[in-house]
């Protein structure tokens, strides 16, 4: 033990030395990229817990009163605790995988997909990228979707103020669809997680904002004391409010919805490699999951269950945009801008990922074309001199306008969330950080620690899967109602 301290002590001043006193390689860091350059260890701690705050608060608080209606007082608050409490466990078991073999003088690997190739390798690798590409690609459509649906509720409460509350009112989301992706055709030009940081600041502190409009308009709605809010301790009553398989399904998209919520393993390791290395950064990253997952939690369950109190069974998908409460019109409106510049942001946080991958790839393929590889200098009025890239340029422009797309010819909220967070919350949160671990901690087979955690990557497997069945479910329903391209009252 004393050996393997003195040999990590020493590969710590070595780097250290080579950061600050190294000549020659004062911009370069320990695996000889680009250095990384937070200013201050409470500084890359803070992006770090923006980037978190930013991923974590995402369109998934909207639903948890709608979540909340279907377990109920025991049921939903428990739920959305043991959900935390998982995912904060793996993120601090995914951040030790972070470098290989050692978790502090390994490696680094840059992605997840790296980390799974390093610690586990084989068809597992592709496993993994179908799973969290996948899931991104899923959340940046389901941003698209209720990003628009904020804008266009802003549009609503402005029509119910000035004509009543009996006015019919009509707001069509697929404007505002084009408007949310033109505003990331722009964004999406920031070059990598690296340069993100003050957009994920500023997404956090909308997610603050309209998190706290949602507990104050609930907490007035509670003041007022609806006649017709009933609540119970296992939410919505069968034969009163559902039939007994409508629970049951409603249930089972419950358990997706939460799943969502709390997804952000999918960029954990991304957000992770924009940390310095001194202090390690699996340290700096177990804190920042801490403070994410931690403020976040105090958030869901305060909107969850005042949003529940508020509405009762009868909670809307949407507890902010849905419920028809416009008054004050103006406080609506506010809460309705912050989600949607909040989204903003936060589509960006899922994206980068598919992006530099993408493009990683076709550098290494196709290293002799300019198109890929060249990078231009663009002078900017207000930013100066802006790096171009046309590869980029195209590939993220059309990127952002398939997503677009394909929210227009499918704009489900509650269900399409559900499905997103019920098939990533098993493989990138639970399964994956525990089989690293286990490789890297090098956990015998069958012994008390490799039993307790494969039997909560079990336990968790089968709460996604009943998940996945409730959203489809919900999502089949949805179809066969649904005519495209059709302006929503």
């Amino acid at each position: 033990m004393a050996v393997e301290l003195e040999r990590r002590s020493a590969f710590m001043v070595e780097r250290l030395e080579v950061a600050e006193h190294g000549s020659g390689h004062k911009n370069i860091d320990d695996d000889g990229r680009a250095k990384r350059t937070g200013i201050h260890y409470t500084r890359t701690l803070l992006t770090a817990s923006a980037h978190i705050i930013t991923a974590v608060i995402g369109s998934g608080v909207l639903s948890l009163a709608w979540a909340i209606a279907q377990l109920g007082w025991v049921a939903g608050p428990a739920v959305l605790l043991v959900f935390a409490a998982i995912t904060w466990f793996t993120s601090t078991l995914l951040a030790d995988c972070y470098r290989s073999p050692d978790p502090i003088t390994g490696k680094r690997n840059y992605t997840y997909m790296d980390v799974v190739r390093a610690h586990l390798g084989g068809a597992k690798v592709q496993f993994c990228g179908l799973a969290q590409y996948g899931n991104l690609i899923g959340i940046t459509i389901g941003y698209t979707i209720t990003g628009s649906i904020s804008m266009a509720a802003v549009q609503r409460s402005d029509c119910f103020h000035a004509n009543g509350h009996g006015a019919k009112c009509l707001a069509s989301n697929y404007g505002y669809m084009v408007i949310f992706a033109s505003i990331q055709i722009l964004l999406s030009q920031i070059p990598n997680f690296h340069k993100l940081w003050w957009l994920s600041i500023v997404a956090a502190v909308m997610s603050f904002a309209y998190s706290s409009i949602g507990l104050g308009l609930s907490i007035a709605r509670i003041a007022e004391r609806p006649p017709d809010v009933r609540t119970s301790l296992t939410g919505e009553t069968v034969g009163v409010d559902v039939s007994a398989t409508e629970k049951v399904w409603r249930t089972f998209q419950s358990l997706g919805d939460i799943a969502f919520a709390y997804a952000y393993s999918t960029v954990l390791i991304e957000i992770q490699d924009t940390l310095r290395s001194s202090p390690p950064e699996n340290q700096v990253m177990k804190k920042a999951s801490l403070i994410g997952v931690s403020t976040t939690t105090i958030f869901y369950v305060l909107c969850g269950c005042l949003g529940y109190a508020a509405f009762g069974n009868a909670a809307p998908g949407n507890f902010l945009t849905g419920f028809g409460f416009y008054d004050p019109f103006w406080l609506v409106d506010v809460g309705n801008v912050c989600i949607a510049i909040h989204l903003i942001g936060a589509y960006q946080v899922f994206c980068q990922p598919i992006f530099q991958f993408v493009e990683s790839r076709c550098r290494n393929r196709w290293p002799g074309c300019g198109f890929v590889v060249n990078e231009y200098a663009l002078t900017l009025p207000i930013a100066g001199e802006y790096s171009i890239n046309l590869f980029r340029v195209v590939w993220r422009t059309c990127y952002v306008v398939v997503t677009a797309v394909v929210a227009m010819i499918f704009p489900f909220f509650n269900d399409f969330l559900g499905l997103i967070g019920a098939c990533a919350f098993w493989p990138l949160t639970v399964y994956f950080p525990i089989e690293m671990y286990i490789a890297q901690a090098q956990i015998p087979r069958r012994s008390t620690s490799w039993a307790l955690l494969k039997t909560l990557s079990f336990g968790c497997l089968l709460v996604s899967l009943v998940a996945v069945v409730g959203a489809i479910q919900g999502l089949a329903q949805d179809v066969g109602h649904y005519r495209p391209f059709r302006t929503q009252a």
